[in-house]
């Protein structure tokens, strides 16, 4: 079957569309990539969800223009997957769509909303879609993320010693052999937050670490942000920029720091908040994937606090780091209509596994593939 994955992560910035030609053959799951294209937000629709994200109020009314412009916006970048990868053949699209809330108190998740009406790419492919993936999970008990969790245990069993799967987005999460993930805290959110603080806006991020790497990490800033209680919280757990965002920041305090010397004490706060959350659980080697691999100031600082771990990308087992989470969520997608879970308990901490999302209908009504008994043990990717 050839699938599209959607994906839009926490740094906000485009919607990334990767294709596989997926499989079932016994208890194995073959993943063919395809490609990918990534479309940009255009620069009005992208200020308005900065401008729409927690802790703003945002009225109701501009949550439904939210809703249908993202819509729009993943079926666009689903038309072009179709028409670039696929050869115009693909069979389903799977979009995680945009998050631009989790709601997390406590230790538990109470809900988390997704918006980019899937209704919209279905009209525009004329296929069937699979969206609001997280919510089930949430509704089982789980904390809704990491939810590419179960498709980081299927590719990387069989590696030898404990390989963890990383995945540095806005938010930072991993993937351990045993099942354990969570959020480790910001990734690339903070940073980005700064860029923007620092540059009146004019920066959405810092581009290569080309101003972290010009300053020095200011430690009593840096002790503040450690101070955060989040960190000392058992897994499974998650967060977001509900959490980490320029308010946050501004409360830490700011005041008299170049933009340098910040962007050296959030690159430093990643890395050291990341590190720490390797070595809990007992890696041997670190698999990277997401944005935060192309910044070689954090990859390099994150190399430094793990000596002796080798650190690698996911490009060097098969799937380009920058599409490693819109090829996972292709499979859950997959795995839906197949009638499989998408979720490991152990992974999102649920009372069981789920299957995942729900499906809006293509042109040709909803025709959905034999359920499967065998749940797949491994992910293989192929050439």
């Amino acid at each position: 079957m050839r699938v599209i994955g959607l994906m839009s992560g926490t740094s906000y910035d485009a919607v990334d569309a990767a294709a596989a030609e997926l499989r079932l053959d016994g208890d194995t799951l073959a993943l063919k990539p395809l490609g990918m294209v990534s479309a940009p937000y255009d620069g009005g629709l992208r200020e308005a969800l900065a401008a729409a994200l927690p802790p703003t109020a945002v009225p109701l009314a501009e949550v439904c223009r939210l809703d249908t412009r993202i819509g729009q916006a993943f079926a666009a970048a689903a038309v072009r997957a179709d028409r670039e990868l696929c050869g115009g053949r693909a069979e389903l699209v799977v979009s995680h769509g945009q998050t631009v809330y989790h709601w997390a108190e406590d230790g538990r998740v109470h809900g988390t909303l997704q918006l980019g009406q899937p209704a919209w790419i279905a009209e525009a492919t004329g296929l069937p879609v699979v969206a609001d993936l997280r919510a089930r999970d949430v509704a089982a008990g789980g904390q809704g993320a990491p939810l590419v969790s179960l498709v980081d245990l299927l590719w990387l069993r069989g590696r030898p010693g404990t390989p963890v799967a990383l995945n540095i987005g806005g938010i930072a999460n991993l993937t351990a052999p045993d099942g354990t993930a969570f959020d480790t805290g910001p990734g690339c959110a903070l940073l980005d937050a700064a860029a923007r603080e620092f540059s009146g806006g004019r920066l959405a991020y810092d581009a290569g670490g080309a101003l972290a790497a010009r300053g020095l990490p200011y430690r009593p800033l840096l002790d503040r942000l450690l101070a955060e209680p989040y960190y000392a919280l058992e897994p499974p757990k998650t967060t977001g920029k509900e959490l980490f965002h320029a308010g946050y920041l501004r409360a830490a305090g700011l005041d008299g720091l170049s933009a340098p010397d910040a962007l050296a004490t959030l690159t430093l706060l990643t890395a050291r908040t990341v590190a720490e959350a390797v070595r809990s659980v007992g890696a041997t080697e670190v698999i990277a994937s997401g944005g935060g691999t192309r910044n070689p100031v954090l990859v390099r600082e994150l190399g430094h606090q793990l000596p002796g771990i080798p650190l690698r990308t996911s490009d060097e087992l098969g799937l380009p780091a920058p599409a490693k989470e819109a090829y996972a969520f292709a499979v859950l997608g997959f795995l839906t209509v197949h009638g499989l879970p998408g979720t490991d308990p152990r992974s999102t901490g649920a009372r069981r596994p789920s299957v995942l999302g729900s499906v809006t209908p293509g042109r040709d009504g909803l025709r959905l593939p034999p359920a499967q008994r065998g749940v797949p043990v491994r992910l293989v990717v192929e050439a």
